[in-house]
């Protein structure tokens, strides 16, 4: 069964709004830990807005980004939107649905991660269905003081699983958490 991952740019205080704060702490090993990630998932989870930047942006970068621009634009894009009347970016689709039902579906599907960026509401909507299977937080030494926070106001009280943590030489640390089912 394939995993819904949700891949955030997060500050040390869980900022995640408009993340234009990260360019000081690119580096080759955080590029590459995003090619990598990108390259491990098929297929794109995405909200309305996070959506809209990107398919303003992506069609341009392709050649800039060779590789990494390709799967971006060539992946389905699947959009969580109410608002959305149609979604015009290369391989893209909306679900206007029931969101469980139709997330179900995607992981019932041959394939590999199903990635989600960006997408605050989306992804705490998906929380609290509980959706996610995976968290990738990339944690940039920064505090930002406000903007929309990853964990928001969380209904649940969320339990996730430590599986692996990553410290680039930027102070950028990755730390990946497994979702504890309620059952």
């Amino acid at each position: 069964m394939r995993k819904v991952v949700v891949s955030e740019l997060v500050s040390l205080d869980g900022i995640m709004e408009n993340p234009h704060w990260t360019a000081q702490f690119r580096s080759e090993e955080t590029k590459q830990f995003k090619f990598n990630e990108l390259k491990a998932s098929d297929a794109l989870l995405l909200g309305r807005k996070t959506y809209d930047e990107f398919a303003a942006a992506w069609p341009k970068l392709i050649e800039q980004e060779g590789e990494y621009g390709r799967m971006m634009n060539g992946y389905p894009k699947h959009v969580i939107s109410t608002t959305l009347e149609k979604a015009e970016w290369n391989n893209s689709s909306l679900i206007k649905g029931e969101i469980t039902e139709e997330i179900s579906k995607l992981k019932q599907q041959p394939g590999k991660d199903i990635l989600v960026f960006g997408s605050c509401t989306l992804v705490q909507t998906l929380m609290q269905l509980d959706l996610i299977d995976e968290y990738r937080l990339m944690v940039f030494p920064v505090v930002l003081g406000n903007g929309k926070r990853l964990f928001g106001e969380v209904i649940d009280k969320k339990v996730l699983k430590l599986a692996e943590t990553k410290t680039f030489a930027s102070g950028v640390v990755v730390l990946t958490y497994l979702a504890e089912r309620k059952d």
